[in-house]
């Protein structure tokens, strides 16, 4: 199969064969459809996050199921599926607390070696030698997913487009419906309108937030982002803080959500917040930058600092799927660039010039002549 294989830091995504994966207990094989693009992925590119070499990076798919694994049950082949960045082991302490977006298998084989939860990757060049795994390895013609994250694919989702609800999708339900628990006439601000944040904006919308300020650099993400339900869009340049509490009345918003990873971004949401309000990090930050933040603001004002991952995979994911096939939410309009697989170097090069407005998606599938995609 092909497959877009990572290197080394700094090093372009090269496209070549691997063996096709086999399944083992509990596992299903994938043809992956299509796969997103996340900057998660270019951290591990650029070395901001530490990961071994080589490996598939590419980790939210869709696709139709081409092998089952033994013991798997619920599933049939040629079904149209889609699988979440966090792959639950659902054994562990925290998935049978119903918290599998803290899975200790995920952490500790996964996103630390590559491997899935017998200690060992599924793929592997064709003299043998092993490629490791990011989450599923998604930007290859195939892929191995726990039976745990695989989900069946209402008729009315397209194939393709489905790819972006394994993370873009996926994550800012997690920071808005847990992390944030936002209820009906919340306030909310959200710092970077990228493919996470453009859907942090739609999650808020349909939960039932009054007021959504969406702040960013790039007036063509903050167009976007009022698209995607923003009410009010502040560029960053602007003042934001004196701006966003104007709108508020001087407040300061009930909840904000840093949706990039940077020390800036979290500062200034932090500086956004009202006296007992809360500010949720989703954004990933390169390896080892913190920031300070004064104490007795957070003691004397009441601020509450929440982290959130991502979703709970079992228990979300179907929810996301229903209100994704009955037009609740409208992720595919924060889908604004599609790349081929021999492309996959190019969609990362473009994201980190900051040339993809909201969430880019690599169609893995090669299209047969006179045979459109499912949302073309």
């Amino acid at each position: 199969m092909r497959a877009a294989v990572f290197v080394g830091v700094n090093q372009p995504l090269q496209i070549e064969e691997l063996l096709i994966p086999e399944p083992k207990d509990g596992e299903v094989l994938i043809r992956v459809a299509a796969c997103g693009v996340c900057h998660t992925d270019l951290h591990v590119m650029q070395g901001d996050v530490k990961f071994p070499t080589p490996a598939v990076l590419g980790h939210e798919i869709s696709g139709t199921v081409a092998k089952l694994g033994p013991c798997v049950e619920g599933l049939s082949i040629g079904q149209r599926v889609v699988s979440a960045f966090i792959m639950p082991c659902g054994t562990c302490q925290y998935c049978q607390m119903g918290r599998d977006d803290l899975c200790e298998k995920f952490f500790s084989y996964n996103r630390l070696k590559g491997q899935l939860y017998d200690g060992e990757t599924r793929l592997f060049r064709p003299d043998g030698s092993p490629v490791w795994m990011y989450s599923m390895g998604g930007l290859a013609e195939y892929a191995v997913v726990p039976a745990t994250d695989v989900f069946v694919l209402p008729d009315e989702i397209a194939l393709d487009t489905a790819a972006i609800l394994g993370c873009a999708v996926f994550t800012a339900y997690g920071a808005v419906r847990h992390a944030s628990a936002i209820q009906a006439g919340d306030t909310v601000a959200v710092v970077a309108a990228g493919g996470i944040g453009l859907n942090a904006i739609q999650w808020a919308k349909t939960f039932g937030a009054a007021q959504i300020v969406a702040i960013d650099l790039d007036e063509n993400k903050l167009q976007l982002a009022r698209q995607m339900g923003a009410t009010q869009t502040v560029e960053i340049a602007s003042d934001p803080v004196t701006t966003v509490k104007a709108l508020t009345g001087g407040k300061g918003v009930d909840i904000a959500i840093e949706a990039l990873g940077s020390a800036q971004t979290f500062s200034l949401a932090a500086d956004l917040v009202r006296d007992g309000g809360r500010i949720t990090v989703v954004g990933i930050a390169k390896t080892g930058v913190s920031t300070d933040i004064e104490l007795q603001r957070v003691v004397r004002r009441s601020l509450q600092i929440v982290g959130s991952y991502g979703a709970r995979t079992r228990t979300d994911m179907p929810e996301i799927l229903q209100f994704a096939a009955t037009g609740k939410i409208n992720y595919e309009q924060s889908i604004t660039a599609t790349y081929s697989l021999e492309q996959a170097d190019e969609a990362y090069v473009a994201l980190r010039n900051r040339q993809i407005n909201g969430r880019a998606i690599v169609r893995v599938e090669k299209q047969e002549e006179g045979r459109p995609l499912d949302n073309d």
